[in-house]
């Protein structure tokens, strides 16, 4: 099982993009579902996470304000809008299915999508 992950793309700073996470064979319609990214050069970092009703969002604080993470059940997708985007904010970004465990840790997390890739030049 496999997530898809697109909407990627290269924009402008202080552009968004809205990027969507779906479950073909509805994985995580009882689960809750994040975002990560990996930045060129750095490590893996947690983004942000619904819960499995959409009712509960949790953010990392560099995103916080300007990214909202909803989900929408009828589609088995979650999405990631991201707006006043910056060039920090460039990576591979990937969703998960949350299993158990901590919100912001990947280890909780299975079923990894390809990831989409951000660019975001100034």
């Amino acid at each position: 099982v496999q997530l898809q992950a697109f909407g990627g793309g290269s924009v402008q700073a202080r552009g968004s993009l809205r990027l969507s996470c779906k479950d073909p064979r509805r994985t995580f319609s009882n689960n809750a579902v994040g975002w990560f990214r990996l930045p060129p050069g750095r490590e893996r970092e947690f983004v942000a996470t619904i819960s499995w009703n959409g009712i509960n969002t949790y953010y990392a604080d560099s995103v916080k304000g300007r990214y909202t993470i909803s989900r929408d059940r009828a589609k088995n997708t979650v999405y990631l809008q991201m707006d006043g985007l910056e060039p920090e904010d460039t990576a591979v970004y990937y969703c998960a299915v949350h299993t158990a465990g901590s919100y912001a840790d990947s280890s909780s997390y299975r079923y990894w999508g390809q990831g989409t890739e951000v660019t975001v030049f100034s």
